[in-house]
């Protein structure tokens, strides 16, 4: 009993009052030594310059939330077969509302006094020769209509009941009716907010007033503040010709970036403005490619004595799609104790990679290992085992040298 308790008591001494420390042998070799500091260079390189500065590790980040508030101006002007008309922003904006995206008619067809009742169909659409080539009460996907099963002999294509008369869209308005959209203008208004750092900043920064706005126009370089955008400069500095994307239409991305660093002042926090070409650029070389453009359809429907009619506009238009992007940094000291730890245990790569080349690739490997690694040989343990049970009451300390 006494015995097992001097156990537990210099067991519980040894836990608390002694300190393991691992074995170092310093190896005198140039070819180990300069592969070693050239892994250790490596690594501090890529902390310092990978980690903290093109990363940033030593800051945590954070995105917005936003909101985005547009709005169109501009007077337009058409004179389609001696038919003068005036548009202004009712008449050119869709939806009108200021979304974040919406868009901006260029081009259109328009098939007027529409009304309910039946005529042939366009050559080319559902051609016949006889009453049985048209199946009454059916209708085709590309169709206008509800065929009547009558085939048209004038015009040797099947009768439908639709709105009549039916649209003839293949032939596009070139160039564009309403080419003077290139002078329109487009006004941004952007708030963004980050909620881990609490900062709210609007593209209406400091020195962005009333007065300025009233007179600026938005330049890359002149000036990358205004959020005044003249429509045919948007295009350009998209990768479209205005006149091109205005007679099929196509759509165009915005991009507001908002990339701050919050461990200086927030005024420092300015949107960049970026422009992009998303789909519909007529000008590619692949002239068979499907569904160039962007296009779409709505009426204005009224009465004419008691008869409800229509007038149908397909619409070629620019889409606009405002996009913002964002990412705030500020210094936090727990990224940082992070991105310190872990290059510390990136540097234990140069000692696995150093240890491997001694012990297994140079020609004095086994020298090595014997200096790295220290045996024990099982009978001497036996052996000061006996000795011990021998001078059970007294405390005997042995030593061996190896």
């Amino acid at each position: 009993m006494k015995k097992m308790k001097n156990q537990i008591t210099n067991a519980i001494s040894d836990f608390f009052f002694e300190y393991e420390t691992p074995r170092q042998v310093l190896v005198r070799n140039r070819r180990v030594g300069v592969v070693c500091r050239l892994i250790q260079l490596g690594v501090l390189a890529y902390i310092i310059g990978w980690v903290f500065i093109y990363e940033k590790g030593y800051q945590s980040t954070d995105t917005a939330v936003s909101s985005v508030f547009t709005k169109m101006k501009g007077v337009g002007y058409t004179n389609d077969k001696g038919k003068e008309r005036v548009w202004d922003v009712a008449d050119y904006v869709f939806p009108p509302q200021g979304d974040s995206s919406f868009v901006v008619m260029t081009n259109y067809i328009i098939t007027e006094g529409q009304s309910m009742s039946k005529c042939p169909e366009l050559p080319g659409k559902h051609n016949c020769s006889s009453n049985t080539d048209c199946e009454g009460g059916s209708f085709k996907r590309t169709g206008h209509g509800q065929m009547t099963g009558v085939c048209v002999n004038t015009t040797k294509t099947c009768e439908v009941l639709a709105w009549c008369p039916v649209e003839n869209d293949h032939i596009i308005p070139d160039p564009p009716l309403l080419i003077s959209a290139e002078n329109y203008t487009l006004f941004i208004k952007n708030s963004v907010t980050f909620p881990l750092f609490g900062v709210t900043r609007s593209n209406l920064v400091e020195g962005i007033d009333a007065s300025y706005i009233s007179k600026c126009l938005h330049d890359p370089e002149k000036a990358p503040l205004c959020p005044i955008f003249k429509l045919g400069d948007i295009v350009k500095l998209s990768g479209f010709n205005f006149e091109t994307i205005a007679k099929v239409g196509g759509a165009i991305g915005i991009v507001v970036d908002w990339t701050c660093n919050f461990d200086v002042d927030v005024r420092h926090c300015k949107p960049k403005y970026n422009f992009h070409g998303l789909y519909g650029n007529p000008t590619e070389t692949d002239k068979a490619r499907a569904s160039v453009g962007y296009n779409f359809r709505y009426a204005k429907h009224y009465l004419e004595d008691k008869i409800q009619k229509r007038t149908l506009f397909k619409v070629f238009g620019i889409r606009i799609d405002i996009i913002v992007q964002s990412l705030a940094r500020k210094f936090d000291i727990i990224p940082t104790l992070t991105a310190i730890g872990s290059g510390v245990g990136i540097f234990g790569v140069a000692t696995v990679v150093c240890d491997l080349v001694l012990l297994y690739l140079l020609p004095k490997r086994e020298f090595y290992k014997n200096m790295k690694f220290k045996y024990t040989d099982t009978h001497i343990q036996v052996s000061i085992m006996m000795h011990e049970q021998l001078f059970d009451g007294n405390a005997v300390v042995i030593e061996v040298s190896f």
